[in-house]
């Protein structure tokens, strides 16, 4: 994607998000760069198209009426509530790590971008809402071929790339660009395999290059495509995955990294069932274990059988104590 576009769609993601009401077309027009110099059917055109983009890009763009009794000119925005991750509990090292991760990806041209599209949206009558520039957040993708797969998502253009180790060759029509527990993720139709699939950029080992002509495929609806990443994303991530019952608000960092799924067979009452990806089961069996009776293993056995038998020693090493 050009830079200028890159930076129009930022800036009018932005304008959307940090007011308090609906934004006009007008006053759209006016701050956010990229508009200005536009005849009138141009910027109607650039617009719709900018919208649809962000819409595919999952970024929920709202219309509206800011008077309820009369019949005013629409407006857009973007709620933030849809835009948002719901409160998510941090301890105080993981504060820590998360305040020098965000010093390390600040990217000063998207700062820079972001200054602007306020002061602009000021000068046209639309006063931002202090609580909400904490959600902008600028961050550097140095995923590999982050830039491209982007451009090929916008454009609907198919990709080809060599992933994995062994440089398998795959050809994709990327439809949207994910994040998940911080690496980036593109899920598109892969026409080797003619089936939906999603692929970790990390893992990506050669350019993306572009295959054929943009605007080639049309993606399907948007809720299809969450309902096939959530199915893909377990996956793409190549990660083992446990099943565990978590009572109410207990073991906050095994549900934070979780994610809800459906339990194959009935729970006792209060709890809840999630999807935990793991590396090592030895220490996601200590974890299990400092959560007490808070969390139960679901699947799989052996992680079962490897908390049963740390709880076991711990019991057996305090009756010895006792005795002693």
């Amino acid at each position: 994607m050009a830079p200028r576009k890159t930076e129009r769609l930022l800036n009018l993601t932005i304008a959307l998000l940090v007011s308090r009401r609906f934004v006009g077309r007008e006053q759209i027009r006016d701050a956010v760069e990229g508009y200005a110099g536009l005849t009138d059917l141009a910027f109607q055109r650039t617009f719709e198209r900018d919208k649809d983009e962000l819409r595919a890009l999952g970024i929920p763009v709202e219309t509206g009426h800011n008077d309820v009794f009369f019949d005013d000119e629409p407006g857009y925005r973007i709620r933030r509530s849809d835009f948002e991750l719901p409160p998510i509990e941090l301890t105080r090292d993981e504060r820590v790590v998360l305040g020098l991760a965000a010093e390390v990806f600040r990217d000063a041209t998207l700062a820079k971008s972001t200054q602007t599209a306020i002061a602009k949206l000021r000068a046209a009558g639309v006063e931002p809402e202090p609580g909400r520039m904490g959600v902008v957040t600028a961050v550097s993708a140095a995923e590999p071929g982050f830039a491209a797969m982007w451009d090929a998502c916008l454009s609907r253009t198919a990709v080809r790339f060599d992933y994995r180790e062994a440089g398998e060759r795959r050809t994709l029509e990327p439809w949207r660009m994910l994040s998940r527990r911080g690496s980036w993720y593109v899920i598109g139709r892969d026409r080797d395999k003619d089936a939906p699939r999603m692929f970790k950029l990390s893992r990506i080992r050669s350019d993306v290059e572009p295959v054929g002509e943009p605007m080639a495929y049309a993606p399907p609806a948007a809720a299809e495509i969450d309902r096939l990443s959530e199915s893909l994303e377990l996956r793409a991530t190549g990660e083992r995955v446990a099943t565990l019952a978590v009572r109410g608000e207990a073991a906050p960092t095994l549900r934070r990294r979780g994610r809800p799924v459906e339990p194959a067979s009935a729970l006792p009452e209060g709890f809840s069932a999630y999807a935990v990806p793991y590396d090592r089961i030895d220490e996601l069996a200590g974890e299990v274990r400092s959560s007490a009776a808070g969390v139960l293993v679901l699947d799989p056995p052996e992680l079962r059988r490897a908390v049963i038998a740390g709880l076991e020693s711990v019991a057996s090493r305090t009756l010895g104590e006792e005795v002693g």
